[in-house]
């Protein structure tokens, strides 16, 4: 009971962080990076659909991407998705076939909001691990009539270690992404 409960915790934790680490790369830095635009929703015959699975992406110069889409009817409404993507501010051109999407270098000013943006992140990131854990630590609370004090204070110690380990894990990746950031 108590080893489900601290799988549980988790496996959780784990999905957080790999959440957030997916998180901190639809934060653009200075290069095209297709993640950017996996997400980026297209109206797809009335339905709103992740770029990614409308389109090939392709990266063959540091700031720019070409997106070939799989059906040529749904160029112009690519096209449309990527001009109005919140957060992009990229140059979008249509050559009939594929389109191309330049980016912008970005100023100090914009880097710092993107280091905020990736700070806020992380932060909900480690909230959702501490519910996690505060969600682990009442179950182990009520298993204490049945399995003894001794071993739920164990358990506790145990989940606490696997907390700062998920927290360290998204401290890491957040000092990569500001470092990546910040690079010109």
């Amino acid at each position: 009971m108590i080893s489900d409960v601290l799988a549980e915790a988790k496996d959780k934790m784990h999905k957080s962080v790999e959440a957030a680490k997916d998180d901190f790369g639809n934060v653009r830095t200075g290069r095209a990076n297709p993640a950017l635009f996996q997400k980026i929703l297209v109206d797809y015959y009335g339905t709103p659909t992740p770029l990614g699975q409308l389109a090939g992406m392709q990266n063959p110069e540091a700031r720019t991407l070409l997106v070939t889409p799989y059906d040529k009817i749904a160029l112009k409404d690519i096209e449309r998705a990527l001009v109005s993507a919140p957060n992009l501010s990229a140059n979008v051109g249509n050559d009939g076939t594929v389109i191309r999407v330049t980016l912008p270098e970005l100023t100090e000013e914009r880097r710092k909001e993107f280091v905020k943006i990736v700070r806020a992140k992380g932060e909900d990131a480690k909230v959702s691990i501490r519910n996690i854990r505060r969600r682990g630590k009442d179950d182990l609370d009520a298993l204490k009539s049945e399995v003894g004090d001794d071993e739920v204070a164990r358990s506790e110690k145990e989940l606490e270690a696997i907390t700062k380990a998920n927290i360290d894990a998204i401290d890491d990746a957040l000092k990569k992404k500001e470092a990546e950031l910040l690079e010109v």
